[in-house]
């Protein structure tokens, strides 16, 4: 299901014209469908109760992937759990709406003072990741009189087959604890006061587009939970992350049916609660970055389209070298009979949106569509070049809002002062 559609010529987002958005609010500028983002939930969501028996399955939104205030609300609304990895993002999930209780503490660099926030606020779990971390958390409960409920992100050193930026389940990456010092760190865990142990938790990578890496992560945690157990270390639920990935350009997504199937294969029947931490395949595609052409610029070499979005607002294929399919707002179905490079204003050779990319015939003033900007699209955007970040507008069949204001000048220099010192 998608809500970009083409209707009489035109690209909408559900039942508004990305047109009329771009007239209203400017360019560059990103636009959510509600309804693809409810969808997508309820579609995964779904999947799991059909095929897990047992406890109901918690899916906490990875919210890093998009961590926009309405966003956050739509899911928290359906019932949603959160995996965040900072502070803010706590109190991102706090402003939302959504419930602590729901709420898994995911990262590698926990200070003391989101320790005390989320202890405070009552969360699930926090996925610890290191013995100095484990340490750290203890010392904060005791000085603030709290027991603090622990899982452990272990690293089962399985290959997501996905870019090396994004791959965090290898041992060589610095996510997680190795599987061979999980057991005697649970003993630990076990025996210091102020914790409580509650689970494990996995998370190999992202945008995985193949079920092998997950049955290969699924039996090793299923046979580190039996070994605990006979240990005599109980959990109450098993962590199994997120990184679904979507199409970009020609991947073939897993079927939700089929990844529910294999979860279902290895832990169906079991007494352990299953936590499950997507965000991509939530938000990807329900999300679209508007931008408009400034000028053309043909070149003996290469000939280019600059735009007015740039790798600050859209960092992904600078960064990754990711595809993202463009299309012109009026006529995306038209003839693509010439190659350019889609780059934007920044200072940079490496800024740009779409290298080599055959479009129709451009002018300046043409408004492009960049696909599947939901997730890792503005949560990443900077000020780079003291560049404002866009608006993002909000779409719920043909009502649109603003649910994030352009940011202006002023924004850029506020929090700035001269010193005394330069009179």
């Amino acid at each position: 299901m998608t809500a970009f559609r083409v209707v009489d010529g035109e690209l909408h987002a559900e039942g508004v014209p990305l047109a009329a958005i771009a007239e209203r609010f400017g360019t560059p500028c990103y636009v959510y469908s509600r309804a693809m983002i409810e969808g997508a939930y309820r579609e995964f969501a779904g999947a799991l109760a059909t095929a897990l028996p047992g406890p109901p399955a918690l899916v906490c939104y990875a919210m890093k992937a998009n961590s926009n205030l309405a966003v956050l609300n739509l899911l928290a609304r359906l019932g949603s759990g959160f995996d965040i990895v900072s502070g803010g993002e706590l109190a991102r999930v706090l402003a939302a709406g959504g419930d602590p209780a729901k709420v898994v503490f995911s990262g590698v660099g926990k200070t003391e003072v989101e320790m005390e926030a989320a202890l405070a606020a009552g969360i699930l779990c926090f996925n610890v990741e290191s013995a100095s971390e484990l340490d750290r958390l203890a010392a904060v409960a005791a000085r603030t009189g709290r027991t603090a409920p622990v899982s452990f992100r272990v690293n089962p050193d399985v290959d997501p087959k996905t870019h090396p930026y994004i791959s965090t389940g290898l041992k060589e990456n610095k996510f997680g604890i190795a599987f061979t010092d999980a057991l005697a760190l649970y003993r630990r865990a076990a025996a210091t006061p102020g914790i409580a142990v509650h689970g494990i938790d996995i998370h190999i990578g992202s945008q995985i587009t193949e079920l092998s890496p997950y049955l290969e992560a699924a039996h090793k945690v299923r046979d580190l939970v039996d070994r605990l157990a006979a240990d005599g270390i109980a959990l109450s639920h098993i962590d199994l992350g997120g990184g679904l990935g979507i199409r970009y350009r020609d991947e073939t997504p897993v079927p939700l049916a089929e990844y529910a199937a294999l979860v279902a294969g290895v832990f169906g029947g079991r007494r352990e609660r299953l936590l499950f931490e997507p965000g991509r395949r939530i938000v990807g595609d329900a999300g679209v970055l508007l931008t408009r052409v400034t000028t053309l610029k043909p070149g003996a070499e290469r000939s280019f389209a600059i735009v007015d979005a740039a790798m600050n607002d859209l960092i992904r294929p600078s960064l990754y070298q990711a595809f993202h399919a463009i299309l012109p707002v009026a006529r995306p179905d038209g003839d693509t009979v010439i190659a350019v490079d889609v780059v934007g204003p920044i200072c940079e050779s490496g800024d740009f949106l779409a290298q080599d990319r055959a479009l129709p015939p451009l002018a300046a003033g043409d408004l492009l569509a960049v696909m599947s900007a939901g997730a890792y699209g503005f949560v990443m955007a900077s000020n780079y070049n003291a560049r404002p970040k866009p608006a993002i507008v909000l779409v719920d069949g043909e009502r649109y809002d603003v649910v994030r204001r352009r940011e202006t000048i002023d924004d850029l220099l506020r929090g700035e002062t001269l010193p005394p010192s330069l009179d």
